[in-house]
């Protein structure tokens, strides 16, 4: 199912095959069993909060990181989004969770789903996970109970963009790759670096993106976006350019390029059902699409948070948001972020 200018392409195989890819299986956020699941598109009302992680394909033996972590509010009028991101090394007090035994503490944000994710005999299950971050999150923010959710894996992610034959993007500052060769191929490795250990790993020649708007393929959209290291503010300036992705991929994939062309579109819909889990919380995906018909890309607004380093004793123990932010929260709990950002233009970010 795709909408696009209040049509809907459809097809009853066609509905059945992307909901059957991306649902969760009625795993909820919360984690109780989806009662709601007689729910109909009409009572989903905004307004809206929308939890997404994005995790490298690691596997049900290793545990997974949630090294891109955003939001999306949806106000009630249901035609706008605000997106934000929480940093990877924010600093944190992750809640206790009995599914996996985590006792809770300080960390990170992004090793809430790998505390969550336990399921016993060495094996992890990322929807599990999912759930203690959410956890965090609504303890961070005090956004509470999460209307729906995804899990972004970016392998999969980069086959929706191949099926859709790359994507546009405007790129807003010069990036040196820390992980690939101009060609594409990976930077090889320090051999003294061996599985890790060393910040800066790779040697040799280094893919550059020049600031622009580019046709990206597949492979330098991901790559683009991953990038951290040599930047000025480093995984804040990430977060923006991942931000800045995810609206260019929507525009592009709710363009006449791709949703009347039944072939495309079957490409993008089968990569989709690899790459994402949506967390419907009693709704199917086909029913948020409708509910959400009335939103344009064009009104994505992108919000960056103010924060820096946070030190104890001359250590670096990760990120801290600053305290304006508490009044951010707020405003998206109340659903009055638009007049948030009147005052608080600085908020807002460049979306390319």
């Amino acid at each position: 199912m795709v909408t696009s200018g209040g049509v809907l392409v459809t097809g009853q195989a066609l509905i059945a095959k992307y909901t059957g890819a991306v649902d969760s299986d009625g795993v909820t956020i919360g984690g109780d069993p989806a009662s709601g699941a007689t729910k109909k598109a009409a009572e989903i009302k905004g307004p809206v909060n929308i939890l997404l992680a994005g995790i490298d394909p690691r596997g049900s033996k290793t545990a997974p990181l949630s090294d891109s972590i955003l939001v999306a509010h949806v106000p009630a009028s249901m035609d706008q989004v605000y997106l934000f991101s929480l940093p990877r090394d924010l600093y944190v007090e992750i809640p206790a969770f009995a599914k996996s035994g985590f006792q809770g503490g300080s960390s990170k944000i992004n090793a809430a789903m790998t505390h969550g994710s336990a399921i016993g005999n060495g094996k992890y299950d990322e929807k599990q996970g999912f759930q203690l971050l959410a956890k965090t999150v609504t303890n961070l923010t005090g956004i509470k109970e999460f209307d729906a959710g995804a899990i972004v894996n970016f392998g999969g992610f980069k086959e929706i963009v191949e099926a859709m034959g790359g994507v546009t993007m405007t790129i807003d500052q010069n990036v040196k790759s820390e992980h690939l060769q101009p060609n594409g191929k990976a930077r090889p490795k320090r051999p003294e670096c061996g599985e890790g250990g060393c910040e800066h790993p790779y040697v040799g020649p280094q893919k550059v993106y020049k600031k622009g708007t580019y046709h990206l393929e597949a492979w330098e959209a991901l790559d683009y976006v991953r990038q951290r290291y040599g930047l000025p503010n480093g995984d804040y300036d990430r977060q923006r350019h991942q931000q800045q992705f995810v609206k260019a991929i929507a525009k592009q994939a709710m363009s006449k390029d791709v949703v009347t062309n039944p072939t495309k579109l079957l490409k993008v819909l089968d990569a989709a059902g690899d790459s994402l889990t949506f967390f419907g919380e009693g709704n199917s995906v086909v029913d948020w699409g409708l509910a959400m018909r009335d939103v344009n890309t064009d009104d994505m607004t992108l919000i960056k948070l103010p924060g820096g380093a946070l030190q104890q004793n001359g250590r670096y123990l990760g990120e801290q948001l600053a305290p304006s932010t508490e009044e951010f929260f707020q405003a998206i709990k109340d659903d009055r972020v638009a007049s948030f950002l009147l005052d608080h233009p600085e908020y807002v970010s460049k979306d390319g």
